[in-house]
């Protein structure tokens, strides 16, 4: 009974562990729009230095909805501009480019995550 408790916790703080490790964080730093067919979105990306990243991007009228969309490729940093930043190459600047529909009011990210490895 002890050996089954003590390897459950065990479990859990591997799993704990691993999910911190390989995380992925995100902040909206601001947004443009140039004209009624496109606007640019501001953010920072946080992660391993190593870690490929993907992010869904969105544009919103000034009832929300939604009039532009993308899944940007944030690639892993190499080693050798991992040394630049204050934080190892973790977080990274980004600026997309997106193509809308009508005239956005804002442009946010909506989610990022750690992309699985495709099958071989």
């Amino acid at each position: 009974m002890i050996a089954a408790l003590v390897i459950g916790m065990g479990f859990l703080a591997w799993v704990s562990t691993s999910n911190s490790m390989a995380s992925v964080t995100f902040k909206d730093i601001g947004y443009r729009t140039t004209d009624a067919t496109q606007a640019e979105v501001d953010f920072q990306v946080t992660r391993e230095p190593g870690t490929a990243v993907k992010c869904a991007i969105k544009a919103l009228d000034s009832k929300f909805a939604v009039v532009g969309w993308k899944v940007v490729d944030i690639p892993p940093v190499d080693q050798s501009a991992q040394g630049q930043s204050a934080d190892g190459g973790r977080t990274l600047a980004q600026r997309v480019v997106l193509r809308t529909e009508s005239q956005a009011v804002s442009g946010v990210v909506d989610s990022c995550w750690i992309p699985k490895p495709a099958a071989s």
